[in-house]
C-alpha cells in the first residue's frame, strides 16, 4: 500500500529491516555456491560432506527467516484477498488494520512464544548436529527462528504505525519544510 504515509518510527523500523534484509540477501549467493560446490564434491569426486548439507538448510532457514519481515517493509507479500484491488485506499487500509492486528501480530507472538524456550533451551545445552561430521552450532541456526519471527513483529508493528495514520491522523512530517507524503 504505496498511499500509506511514514511515521518517524514506521520510517526507523523499516529501514532497519530494510537493512537486515538486504545484507541477508547475499545469503542466496552463499547457498548457490555452497549447493554447487556440494554437487561437484559428490557427483565429480565421489566426496559428500556432511557439513555441506548442513549447511546448505541453515543457510536457507537463515534466509528465508530473515526475509519475513523484509516481505512486509517492501510490501511484496502474498495477500490472500482477491477483492481487495477491488476496494479503495481506505478499505486496503481497515483490510491492513484488521489483517496485522489480528492474524500478522498475534502468529508472530504466538511463534516467538513457543520458540524462546526451544531456543534457550538450545543455548543451555550448547545443542550441535547429531550427524558425525555435522555442524557444531545447533543453537544458532534456532536462533534464526526468534530473529526472523523478530524481525516480521517489527515491520509489522511499523506497517500498523503506517495504517494507523493513514486512518487516523496526520503523518509526522520528517523535517521542518518537509514532505512526508511519500511512500
Amino acid at each position: 500500500m504505496d498511499e500509506l504515509p511514514h511515521t518517524r518510527l514506521s520510517r526507523r523500523l523499516d529501514a532497519f529491516v530494510q537493512r537486515i534484509g538486504d545484507w541477508s540477501s547475499w545469503l542466496w549467493l552463499v547457498l548457490l555456491v555452497v549447493v554447487v560446490l556440494n554437487v561437484v564434491l559428490r557427483y565429480a569426486f565421489g566426496e559428500g560432506r556432511i557439513e555441506f548439507e548442513e549447511i546448505q538448510w541453515h543457510l536457507y532457514a537463515t534466509g528465508f527467516l530473515l526475509a519475513l519481515g523484509y516481505s512486509v517493509v517492501s510490501d511484496d507479500h502474498i495477500r490472500v484477498d482477491f477483492l481487495r484491488d477491488r476496494f479503495s485506499p481506505r478499505g486496503r487500509a481497515w483490510v491492513e488494520l484488521y489483517g496485522t492486528l489480528l492474524l500478522l501480530l498475534p502468529f508472530a507472538a504466538l511463534v516467538l512464544w513457543f520458540a524462546l524456550p526451544f531456543v534457550a533451551s538450545s543455548w543451555r545445552q550448547a545443542e550441535v548436529s547429531a550427524a558425525p561430521g555435522g555442524l557444531p552450532f545447533r543453537w544458532a541456526i534456532k536462533s534464526m527462528l526468534v530473529a526472523g519471527f523478530a524481525l516480521l513483529a517489527l515491520a509489522a508493528g511499523a506497517r500498523l504505525l503506517r495504517v494507523c495514520s493513514f486512518l487516523f491522523g496526520a503523518p509526522e512530517p520528517d523535517a521542518p519544510g518537509g514532505d512526508d507524503a511519500g511512500g
